[in-house]
């Protein structure tokens, strides 16, 4: 099965299903996080909607880069 390209590229809204795959984790573990407020990934709310911004997704996972220099 070929590994499907995300397009980095747009700063837009994705709900939790789109980010949960962005940042290779389950649906559940982004509610855990949202929910316990472990990790600082920041999302919007509105009534019953959840989503997130995709550049803020790519910036928590490179928060957590480590230089092997």
């Amino acid at each position: 099965m070929a590994e499907q390209q995300i397009d980095f590229s747009d700063d837009d809204f994705i709900e939790p299903e789109e980010a949960a795959r962005l940042l290779r984790v389950k649906q559940g573990t982004l509610a855990v996080w949202r929910s316990t407020k472990r990790y600082p990934l920041p999302y919007y709310k509105s009534g019953r909607w959840v989503l997130y911004r995709r550049s803020e997704c790519i910036a928590f996972v490179q928060k957590g880069r480590v230089s092997c220099d």
